[in-house]
């Protein structure tokens, strides 16, 4: 079974980065919850320790598609349905391209109108 302590601190740090206005409904060794602070609250984001990977979700690109225009075909193939990314290791080049997408996600939920 891999070690999945540093994938889990990198991607809840990458996570943690774009928290700033969004409200953490869990944070412990396991998930990380995110979610909007408007009313009714929206799932933004998530990193979730699995039994054999760790799961990075952003809701964004369910919404939006189109967010993941520019995804690289490496981190495309760490996708599962359409708005989680799993890793069983850390990946410095794959984590970075996640971080901007990140990112853009973060854009993208702050332009969309409250209550979307």
């Amino acid at each position: 079974m891999p070690d999945l302590d540093p994938v889990f601190e990198r991607l809840a740090a990458m996570l943690r980065e774009h928290a700033e206005g969004l409200v953490a409904t869990r944070d412990d060794a396991d998930q990380l919850y995110l979610e909007t602070a408007q009313d009714p609250a929206e799932f933004f984001g998530a990193v979730m320790r699995k039994k054999a990977q760790v799961a990075y979700h952003l809701m964004p690109v369910y919404r939006d598609p189109g967010l993941l225009a520019d995804l690289g075909p490496a981190l495309r193939k760490r996708m599962q349905g359409k708005s989680c990314f799993n890793f069983t290791r850390v990946d410095d080049d794959l984590f970075a391209e996640l971080a901007v997408l990140t990112a853009r996600c973060r854009a993208a939920q702050d332009a969309q109108p409250a209550g979307r």
